[in-house]
């Protein structure tokens, strides 16, 4: 085995503010595909293993700094609570997928080039 075949790509994307605080990136993206496929913060928090009070802090404030809200609740009862995405969630959920998608495209292609470069020295 060649030692660069060991290698493989890993990384992360984030978006931040103009003053570099970040505020979305591949782990809230996540949790927001969580809510939508389980329909709960508790248990999409639960899946990822994520506490569900920052993961709940950490939602406010996106949307507090992006201007529209991603998540509606309705209070628990005989059939429990519920968390739906937003319309404007999706949008940003699909945003997000379709972005990776092109990216990690990208990324795997120069990555294959970079240790064909590599193993040619």
């Amino acid at each position: 085995m060649e030692a660069y075949d060991q290698l493989q790509l890993n990384y992360k994307i984030w978006f931040s503010d103009k003053n570099g605080k970040g505020l979305l990136g591949d782990g809230k993206w996540k949790i927001l595909k969580a809510i939508d496929e389980t329909g709960s913060l508790t248990a999409a928090c639960e899946k990822l293993g994520l506490t569900y009070r920052r993961t709940w802090n950490d939602l406010k404030s996106i949307e507090e700094k992006l201007g529209f809200t991603l998540l509606e609740t309705s209070r628990g009862g005989a059939e429990g609570g519920s968390t739906k995405i937003t319309a404007e969630g999706r949008n940003l959920i699909q945003a997000f997928d379709h972005f990776h998608e092109k990216v990690d495209t990208l990324m795997q292609e120069h990555f294959d080039q970079m240790l064909k470069e590599l193993k040619k020295k």
